[in-house]
């Protein structure tokens, strides 16, 4: 039996092993330097890289790495040994200067336009609260990035500044509120993982998968996810070793995998792990999604991170629970068993109302890829709308609080199941709603609209930046009120009177909803170009500047790598489709055509009397499809070869969402009616059931 414990955290230079190996002084000074966020002095730096170093090699391994996430969405890691010459041979030297910082090509990864070809100079910097780990006998330093003029060129500089100024805004508010005692906030963050598991040899057939990552054909299967039986069902002894194995890995790298089970579409399985520091949670969640590929791989697997991989069936997201914890291990977010008493945490509810609708189009924005275009409001993710969902209890003491009055909780009461022998407990006094993108259940708040794919870094990014402006107002309200409790009412009441457009408890999916949130005046972008343009809307410039997040000149450059990423994406994807209709699905439907003429002269032979009519008849409904194939690779070609690689991002984008994706639409059309009339010996590629229904 595998020693949990023992393989926890193993591979980690965490706080247990920090405590145990480094000098006692040199490990209160780094605690110091990580609680205050003061810069790490170099000889203390050279003590920490020496014994990281030491630890590294006693668990096998010969080189480090600066470990960073550039605007690519994923990582990125260049391997140093610790060989340094000595004489004839060599020692394995590691320098306070190599551990806290690194020189990457800042020009070679995406900037936006911030660093030319001939400006190369970057640098990485320690991030020493998110503790390093040994990887493919490599010691990973989890890094910053920025460019040679100082601007942020990745994900983590931004969501680690965001965490700064909340704990700020946090603390005033807080103090000012009846809680002196709190010295430390701390934005917490479990991120939901959402994936599709295929065999290995499927994948390997088919261009699409390999190429975008999701299947740009395929006609609907007979059976999809109708029968609702996938969902938490068993899990298969091929799976469950896969999962086994990858809750292994992750345990050793110190990543809480804590929730495993099915999803509602076929072969799809999610992965929840405890909550942690919001930076830490970012990284581990980048790990968490590159072992699920590499440990599928070990199982004949091919693990799919796109948002939309199947058409037909539910696609993937990652639910990104974010709540506020103190130094004591408090969860301010948690409502418990008497909400009413509970003021400041009525002002954080309060503050997260506010800064969703202050901000629903910069959230949006941050969840904002053509990947996800393809999954929200598909009747399976929230909408494309930002609202939040708080149960009409939560509402209840919100306004009770406001009016002065006392909340009577009607809806507290036990659940009764009328079997003698079942437990009896106390029912929340809420229901969920999973059509709800920001849905608060409890103890945290689940935004549900970021992608499978994504990085959660953007999105608590805003979410952090956004709550500590709320919370810095209220702060400045309280500090010049003379009775500040009824102060407190008057903000909760001010709040559910100018931001309460914002709470909506129905059905997300419903045509009614789409119209109601226009009469409120809520946000609607549909697509990720759409979005993309509110990132430099004055007052969302002004935010992330007031704040010290993001300067101007770094939210433009970080709007044209989106615009670029998501017109590249779709070229991708095009050029991709009209191949493959070009060189496999057109040839299947003329070798069908080729097979039915065979079969009428081959009965013709027999007997001239015999009837061709079956034959005539299919036969013409293919040759009316390739010829629309056809067609219809035409004009997607066509499209293809007018884009304007010429103009800026933004014109590519709008281009690829205007011309691309129609063209594209209408080519799948055809060849996925043509797959359901071609023999099954003639389809070119792995089919929908074969895909979905072979784990």
């Amino acid at each position: 039996m595998t020693q949990i414990p023992e393989i926890f955290g193993s591979r980690v230079f965490g706080d247990s092993v920090q405590q145990k190996r480094l000098p006692h002084d040199t490990y209160k000074k780094l605690k110091a330097v990580i609680q205050s966020g003061e810069p790490l002095d170099p000889a203390l730096a050279d003590v920490v890289a020496n014994v990281m170093k030491a630890w590294a090699i006693e668990q096998g391994a010969t080189h480090f790495t600066h470990w960073f996430q550039p605007m690519t969405g994923a990582t990125a890691e260049k391997h140093d040994s610790f060989l340094s010459p000595s004489g004839d041979g060599v020692i394995m030297v590691f320098s306070g200067k190599e551990l806290v910082r690194g020189e990457p090509d800042a020009s070679s990864f995406p900037s936006g336009g911030i660093r030319s070809t001939f400006e190369a100079r970057g640098y990485t910097a320690w991030d020493p609260t998110s503790p390093a780990f040994i990887k493919d006998d490599c010691l990973y330093i989890p890094t910053a990035f920025c460019s040679y003029t100082g601007e942020a060129l990745d994900k983590k500089t931004p969501l680690l500044r965001s965490m700064a100024v909340l704990e700020r805004e946090a603390l005033r508010l807080l103090h000012l509120a009846g809680m002196p005692e709190v010295t430390s906030v701390t934005p917490t963050v479990g991120a939901e993982q959402e994936y599709f598991l295929i065999p290995e040899e499927l994948f390997k057939q088919r261009p699409d998968l390999r190429y975008t990552g999701r299947t740009l054909f395929g006609a609907r299967p007979p059976r999809g996810q109708e029968m609702e039986g996938h969902y938490f069902g068993s899990i298969q002894p091929r799976v469950a070793a896969f999962m086994k194995d990858l809750d292994e890995e992750l345990w050793a790298l110190g990543v809480m995998a804590k929730t495993e089970h099915k999803e509602t579409a076929p072969s799809q399985l999610e992965l929840a792990p405890v909550y942690t520091t919001a930076n830490i949670a970012a990284d581990h969640n980048q790990l968490t999604m590159e072992l699920m590929q590499r440990v599928a791989a070990r199982h004949g697997f091919a693990c799919l991170l796109q948002e939309k991989p199947f058409q037909h069936v539910s696609g993937s997201g990652k639910h990104n629970n974010w709540s506020l914890v103190t130094d004591s291990g408090e969860n301010l977010l948690k409502a418990g068993s008497h909400p009413e008493r509970k003021l400041p945490f009525q002002l954080l509810v309060s503050a997260v109302l506010t800064a969703v609708d202050r901000y629903q189009d910069l959230l949006r924005e941050t969840v904002a890829t053509a990947g996800n275009d393809y999954r929200l409001g598909a009747a399976e993710a929230p909408p494309a709308i930002l609202s939040v969902y708080l149960g009409e209890d939560m509402v209840r003491v919100l306004e009770a609080t406001a009016a002065g009055e006392k909340f009577k909780n009607e809806n507290a009461r036990e659940m009764e199941m009328r079997v003698p022998v079942m437990p009896r407990f106390k029912r929340d006094t809420a229901d969920r709603n999973r059509t709800s993108p920001m849905a608060f259940t409890g103890d945290k708040f689940e935004f549900r609209m970021v992608g499978s794919s994504l990085s959660v870094s953007d999105p608590n990014t805003i979410l952090n930046v956004s709550v500590a402006e709320a919370l810095s107002e209220m702060a400045d309200r309280l500090e010049k009120a003379e009775d500040r409790e009824q102060e407190i009412r008057a903000i909760i009441g001010d709040t559910l009177r100018e931001h309460g457009r914002i709470l909506f408890h129905g059905d997300g999916y419903s045509a009614e909803w789409e119209e109601e949130a226009e009469k409120r005046g809520l946000c609607h972008l549909r697509t990720a170009p759409e979005a993309y343009r509110c990132l430099t809307e004055p007052k969302n410039i002004a935010l992330l500047e007031r704040f010290g997040i993001l300067t101007g000149h770094e939210l433009r450059s970080r709007q044209e790598i989106h615009f670029e990423s998501y017109a590249r994406t779709l070229l991708t994807e095009g050029r991709t489709m009209a191949a493959m209709a070009r060189q496999h699905i057109l040839p299947a439907g003329e070798a069908a055509l080729r097979e039915l003429g065979e079969t009428a002269r081959m009965k013709l032979e027999i007997s001239p009397r015999l009837s061709c009519r079956l034959e005539e008849m299919r036969g013409t409904e293919i040759s009316n499809l390739c010829d629309l194939l056809f067609a219809g690779i035409t004009v997607l070609e066509q499209k293809l070869a007018a884009f304007p690689a010429e103009k800026g991002g933004e014109e590519q984008a709008f281009y690829a969402r205007d011309q691309l994706l129609p063209a594209m639409r209408e080519l799948r059309a055809s060849a996925d009616r043509l797959e359901t009339l071609c023999p099954a010996a003639l389809w070119p590629f792995p089919t929908y059931s074969e895909l979905l229904y072979s784990l």
